[in-house]
């Protein structure tokens, strides 16, 4: 499985590396054009899940532990946490973005039934393990519904409660938008409401911000040291990232509105990651000076925790019911909406019960993608190397969009 991840991961940086050679300058324009805003809404919200608000204040202790954790060492707590959420891995969702936006309208190669099938199975098993990791976190940041520690019913009634709002959501793509720009809104409120908490008052200056905010320049300084697995939970971390950059790219290339194609790298490796940033940076002060995150600020980061997970999942049940055709208009509102949420909450009690791992469905995608190189290479060759727009009929008229 390592050998496949590094495998992987050699891959997409080279094919990164290619695309900028050769369509760098090219226009990318999705079925769905947005302004560019709205774009990097949908994809930080889609592209991320409830792990970005929950993981880091439980994770900072391990990496700060050197004694046991010798290979964290190069670095700080912030700075690792940073390379596992930002930047250099958001160029996974890149490849697949420009990939869906510029490739796949000329080679059909998800049109292929058995590719289909997988692609659709990893979307689904995605959606779930999401929903999973929603359920087995609220006891930490929701203490005072049972003892901190305990998985019981009201956190099921909660993740079932979740599925069943995004599932509806998603039977309308101006709810899937309207959603994503609602997120981002509440996520940055979080990062203000938490920001006064630790740097005003008694408790620290801006000044100390800044200083704290600073220790993510170990990551850039060491940015090589991320590249590949360094043990298990990085290990772990890049799987969950390949797991979702398949169908993140297929959601996100829809909304694509006229950027060049090195303008939607740099979009998509820095507008998401300076929130990113400042959010860790407030949380590792937190954790730093054994600040109080608990009552109102455990709550409200369950609330937005919860609104992530709505919004990942709605999308990507938007995706896989789409590429299906299981859809409100085939089949009816009320058969849709039964129908995946008795999906959804199966499979979430599936990887409850350790049926299921997120690493495999992350080995499966970079299969996946080994598997359309060579696809391509051997019979579409031609077909890719003479594109030099997005497909005709997505093309729009830049004067009339917003492209800031």
């Amino acid at each position: 499985m390592t050998m496949l991840l590094c495998a992987g991961i050699l891959f997409t940086f080279t094919a990164i590396i290619f695309i900028l050679i050769k369509w760098g300058n090219m226009r990318l324009v999705g079925v769905t054009p947005v302004r560019t805003l709205t774009f990097v809404a949908i994809l930080f919200t889609s592209g991320l899940d409830v792990g970005l608000i929950m993981f880091p204040l439980t994770e900072f202790a391990g990496y700060a532990d050197i004694v046991a954790n010798p290979e964290y060492a190069f670095s700080n707590p912030l700075a690792l946490e940073f390379g596992f959420w930002g930047f250099l891995i958001w160029g996974f969702y890149f490849l697949t973005c420009f990939y869906f936006c510029a490739i796949e309208p000329k080679v059909k190669f998800f049109d292929i039934p058995l590719i289909r099938f997988i692609n659709n199975a990893v979307i689904i098993g995605t959606c779930a393990f999401t929903a999973y990791l929603l359920l087995i976190n609220l006891p930490w940041y929701l203490p005072q519904i049972g003892d901190g520690e305990t998985i019981i019913g009201s956190f099921y009634l909660i993740v079932f409660a979740v599925i069943a709002a995004a599932v509806y959501s998603s039977t309308s793509l101006r709810f899937v938008r309207t959603l994503s720009l609602s997120s981002s809104c509440l996520f940055l409120g979080l990062i203000v409401l938490m920001w006064l908490g630790a740097f005003t008052g008694e408790n620290g200056t801006a000044g100390d911000f800044v200083k704290t905010l600073s220790l993510i320049g170990s990551y850039f300084g060491n940015i090589h040291q991320f590249a590949l697995p360094m043990n298990d939970v990085h290990e772990f971390y890049l799987f969950w990232w390949f797991a979702w950059s398949i169908m993140i790219g297929q959601f996100t290339s829809r909304f694509v509105g006229g950027l060049k194609t090195w303008q939607v790298l740099v979009a998509i490796l820095v507008l998401p990651s300076i929130p990113i940033a400042t959010w860790f940076t407030v949380l590792y002060y937190f954790h730093l000076n054994t600040l109080d995150s608990s009552g109102v600020y455990s709550l409200v980061m369950a609330a937005v925790g919860i609104l992530f997970v709505i919004n990942s999942l709605d999308s990507l049940i938007r995706l896989y019911t789409d590429n299906l055709n299981f859809t409100v208009q085939r089949v009816g509102k009320a058969r849709y909406i039964a129908g995946n949420l008795i999906a959804m909450a199966l499979l979430t009690l599936l990887f409850k019960f350790d049926f299921l791992q997120i690493q495999w469905i992350g080995a499966l995608v970079i299969a996946l993608l080994i598997i359309c190189l060579g696809y391509i290479l051997i019979t579409q060759y031609a077909k890719v190397r003479d594109i030099d727009s997005s497909p005709e009929e997505n093309e729009i008229d830049f004067s009339k969009i917003d492209l800031a």
